[in-house]
């Protein structure tokens, strides 16, 4: 079921385009990443989506609204620099964030104390939020996000600031919450989202270039190249790999044969039986597999 639906939406400022024609819809349970360079239009994109500034043309559209609702009712926002307050304690920052959005008193305080489980803040919620760690602040931030319980929780950049202990405790926390909500979050440390995301969009120059689901995005840009690695290169190598069908190039280098295919299957399955029958001393079978990283730059250079 969709969660959100954003068709053509733009935003001008003072004549200046910075998010033009964008379009996509997000699946509910899912966790996409909105990637790319600094200035690519991710927050413009996001703070549209959230309510926090008017698009100058598009839809956004939610089947989970209720008619004459506010679709800020089902969304929940962390943007990139969150500000706390910082003489309160965690405990205390949830429970005003679940006033400002009209919960009663006695469900705020089993949501809270919720919430302090899920973002693993058990030791630290009594704590003001002025000695809290970089980790700490954000996992805070993300329960603040979810106190309403929103069906489609949006994060800005949230582990970018972070260092790598930080980042770890953000990540982590994200997986969990795929099983609670649904996610977009944007980024453009691509390892991260590789770690997390089930889909992905990618954005440049404030334009949509490319999306779908992770690894049917991979393997869109990845070439079909398979490597042999054997101890020594059987003798008769090349002259038995002729007549294979769905074979093109093959390259030696060393031990190492790179062989393109057009069927990556059917090659796979002929390889494993010429490797039986002729008693390859084969030691590694493996599909070129590009990073995240790597295709994204495929996408923008074109």
């Amino acid at each position: 079921m969709k969660v959100i639906d954003v068709q053509n939406l733009t935003k001008e400022f003072k004549g200046k385009v910075a998010v033009k024609d964008v379009s996509f819809s997000l699946e509910e349970g899912k966790c996409t990443a909105l990637l790319g360079p600094n200035g690519a239009g991710k927050t413009t994109t996001l703070h549209m989506i959230a309510g926090l500034i008017k698009q100058s043309k598009g839809t956004i559209h939610s089947p989970l609204k209720k008619s004459g609702d506010d679709i800020r009712g089902v969304i929940g926002f962390l943007p990139q620099y969150p500000a706390f307050y910082e003489w309160m304690t965690g405990e205390e920052y949830l429970t005003f964030a679940g006033q400002l959005v009209n919960i009663d008193a006695s469900t705020i305080k089993v949501r809270v104390e919720e919430l302090i489980e899920l973002v693993g803040l058990q030791d630290g919620y009594k704590r003001k939020i002025g000695g809290y760690s970089g980790g700490m602040r954000q996992r805070l931030g993300i329960a603040q996000a979810l106190i309403h319980q929103p069906k489609l929780v949006l994060l800005d950049e949230p582990v970018s600031a972070l260092d790598p202990f930080g980042r770890r405790e953000v990540l982590e926390l994200m997986r969990r919450l795929k099983r609670e909500t649904t996610i977009l979050f944007s980024t453009h440390i691509l390892n991260d989202a590789e770690e997390v995301c089930d889909s992905v969009l990618f954005m440049n120059d404030g334009r949509l270039i490319e999306g779908g689901g992770l690894e049917e995005v991979k393997e869109r840009y990845t070439d079909n190249v398979i490597r042999l690695s054997f101890s020594k290169i059987p003798k008769d190598f090349l002259l038995q790999l002729e007549g294979m069908k769905w074979i093109g190039s093959v390259d030696i280098d060393d031990n190492n044969a790179f062989i393109a295919v057009s069927e990556m299957e059917k090659v796979r399955e002929q390889i494993f039986q010429l490797a039986a029958n002729e008693s390859w001393p084969l030691e590694k079978f493996e599909v070129n597999q590009l990073t995240l990283e790597e295709v994204f730059t495929k996408v923008v250079k074109g």
